[in-house]
């Protein structure tokens, strides 16, 4: 029997992009992915110096640019940048590998955002179906996912070596849509970048943006015109839920 309290509710699931709106991006990326540098470079500190030049990393701050390859992007994407600058070529196991070290480095520096635990016990009682969609590994979602306590809450958690491409392309949000026979309109993807709210909206579901990534409040103006709406984190949204429930109750 359906929840009574989905009758009113605006979607039937919500998909959350993990990192900017999951987990702090900076607190969690940036000293993993120093730590993930050193390794790769071996000792070789001029080797390190290309790794951090072309990662757009701020060494004094432990964080990355806006504009850093590694912000939104996959090992898929910036992996050939991190080849390049440690002389090596880019194949299937140095991606591995890239992706092995940010997953032990993620989990030893994972700092979420508010306290997903609670807002997914939250959403999971109010009926909605839930579920992760990053350009992070698959694996490291899931690691994270159960770091955070969250993982019995996610009936689908896909990264960009999932099988279904990575975002900005849809493949993601569609498998998630095909898997539950959901129909896209009543299904929302919670995320920070552009990224996410593009292939939101090639996926026909509404994009909702957070202003939680590292870009905060300045990207609110970046990311109003694809979103329906934009709140400051994950901890805004049972809020904005109740809000559009309202609003569909009295029309």
């Amino acid at each position: 029997m359906r929840n009574p309290r989905l009758i009113a509710a605006a979607f039937d699931a919500i998909l959350f992009d993990k990192d900017g709106t999951l987990i702090d991006f900076d607190a969690t990326w940036g000293p993993a992915a120093f730590s993930v540098m050193e390794t790769l470079a071996d000792g070789d500190g001029a080797a390190l110096d290309r790794l951090i030049q072309v990662s757009e990393y701020v060494l004094a701050e432990r964080r990355f640019l806006p504009s850093s390859p590694l912000v939104a992007g996959s090992s898929a994407h910036y992996g050939p940048l991190w080849a390049q600058a440690l002389g090596r070529g880019c194949d299937a196991d140095f991606l591995a590998r890239i992706d092995e070290l940010f997953l032990e480095a993620g989990l030893a520096h994972l700092a979420p955002i508010g306290d997903p635990q609670a807002l997914c016990a939250d959403l999971t009682a109010r009926g909605h179906v839930l579920g992760i969609a990053t350009n992070d590994s698959q694996a490291s979602a899931q690691a994270q996912a159960g770091a955070l306590g969250i993982a019995e809450a996610m009936h689908f958690v896909a990264g960009y070596d999932s099988g279904h491409g990575s975002k900005p392309e849809p493949g993601m949000i569609r498998a998630f849509v095909a898997a539950h026979a959901f129909a896209p309109a009543r299904v929302a993807l919670v995320g920070d970048s552009l990224h996410d709210l593009h292939a939101a909206c090639a996926a026909g579901v509404c994009a909702i943006a957070v202003l939680s990534g590292p870009r905060g409040e300045a990207a609110r103006a970046e990311v109003a015109p694809f979103a329906a709406h934009v709140i400051p984190s994950i901890t805004d949204l049972p809020s904005l839920l109740d809000d559009l429930a309202n609003a569909k109750c009295n029309l």
